[in-house]
């Protein structure tokens, strides 16, 4: 089990529970599994950022190994570059939806993807070593080196999006400057919201967690889409023309039915999470598609993805892996995917849906212990009693965050009022603990 690894790299408040320390031993640490390794660096928006970066940058150097920094780019963009441009290991220094006052280093394999559970764990091994190399690497910035990620996105469609009037909510992140620059090249008429390089209001009353003002921008344009991306843009949620919020489950559904009439779903089965809707697996069961559930996390269902060779993938909260394209979710990518539907079926994004959710109550809460909680057993029997109640039409889910302090709850169940009276319920007993 590891240290500092959660469920998307390593999280944490900066100067707290994240500092350089830390970031010069990843970076070190790299240059102990590989000698002399090649590492492309870049981040996100936030003001902790450069001390981070060379901190990382300086225990790489130190190890031997050479670093290309390419600034401020989204996760996939890095995930994009180790691969293609040969590195040996990609980092990039975000801590994606969380607040300003928090950072992570996530890192890439030379293939692109995130490291599995048990690469972080012999990472670790090494953090506690200081390695000096005879010879110290070099350290360079190479900026320019993001037109190679664009021109992949653009390149990744071959559809036209002139006719197009899109809302764009970088967050104020990564994705702040790419995003729209990907569609206005592509012939959209962009909308920009959040897309600022300010990262002491990174995701802050913005973004996939807070699409309210996207909502409201989208009405007031009459827009024909609008994406709400986090800090590091690796996911997104899309706002219909109506008004309609359009999270991960339910933009899934519509790439995965497409896909499947273009030929391109591998084995007619798409990857979703114990979190996804179950009126998203009925709906996808009738368009004889199967639904393959995985722990959340969207590195699970990469790795689900990948022992199956299966091509599409991807999490309520609106990470979205599409493999002919990416090895990480994306979301710029899923968003062009979208409107490229649109205009393919044309359709908007309304008429492309026509799954029954199932109501989901979901509830997050700040908790100093996540384990003392979880293990708690006046709260496994509630769960169970609960478990049982609602069983076999509802399912009840508690977990504990791997990126925050907080404890997840989820009830789903057709009646509203008794999935929320049941999650508060389950609130009420936590808080008490």
């Amino acid at each position: 089990m590891t240290k500092f690894f959660g469920t998307d790299g390593i999280r944490g408040e900066y100067g707290k529970t994240l500092t350089c320390d830390i970031a010069f031993s990843v970076g070190n640490a790299l240059t102990q599994i590989k000698n002399n390794p090649k590492v492309v660096v870049g981040h996100d928006t936030r003001i902790s950022a450069d001390a981070l970066m060379l901190s990382l940058c300086a225990g790489i150097v130190q190890g031997g190994g050479n670093v290309v920094n390419v600034k401020t780019i989204p996760t996939a963009g890095i995930s994009f570059l180790t691969e293609n441009e040969k590195f040996d290991f990609g980092v990039i220094i975000t801590a994606s939806h969380n607040p300003p006052n928090y950072n992570g280093i996530k890192i890439f394999d030379c293939a692109g993807r995130k490291l599995c559970d048990s690469e972080e764990e012999f990472l670790e091994e090494f953090f506690s070593n200081k390695y000096i190399s005879d010879h110290c690497g070099k350290y360079k910035e190479k900026e320019n080196l993001q037109k190679k990620y664009v021109d992949h996105l653009l390149h990744c469609t071959n559809v036209k999006l002139s006719n197009l009037k899109v809302c764009i909510d970088a967050s104020n992140g990564a994705g702040f400057k790419i995003a729209p620059k990907i569609f206005q090249k592509l012939g959209a008429k962009v909308c920009k919201l959040s897309c600022k390089n300010d990262g002491n209001k990174i995701n802050v009353n913005c973004g996939s967690l807070h699409v309210e003002n996207l909502r409201k921008k989208v009405l007031s344009t009459k827009s024909d889409i609008g994406f709400a991306y986090d800090g590091d843009a690796d996911r997104v949620i899309a706002v219909s023309k109506s008004g309609a919020v359009f999270d991960g489950d339910k933009l899934l559904y519509i790439l995965a039915t497409q896909m499947k009439q273009q030929g391109q779903l591998f084995a007619n089965s798409v990857v979703g999470t114990s979190h996804t809707n179950s009126g998203i697996m009925v709906a996808l069961n009738r368009n004889k598609i199967n639904l393959i559930r995985t722990d959340i996390g969207d590195k699970y269902v990469i790795e689900a993805m990948e022992k199956m060779n299966l091509t599409l993938g991807g999490e309520q909260s609106g990470h979205i892996i599409i493999k002919n394209h990416a090895q990480t979710g994306d979301g710029i990518l899923t968003s062009l995917k979208i409107c490229e539907t649109i205009q393919k079926t044309q359709k908007s994004l309304d008429q492309l849906f026509d799954a029954k959710l199932i109501y989901q109550e979901n509830i997050n809460l700040q908790v100093k212990d996540k384990i003392k909680i979880l293990n708690n057993e006046n709260l496994k029997i509630l769960a169970n009693k609960i478990a049982n109640e609602i069983a076999p039409a509802g399912r009840i889910l508690i977990r504990a965050s791997g990126t925050e302090d907080k404890i997840r709850i989820m009830i789903e169940y057709p009646n509203k009022q008794k999935a929320i009276s049941f999650a508060n319920q389950i609130k009420s007993l936590i808080q008490k603990i």
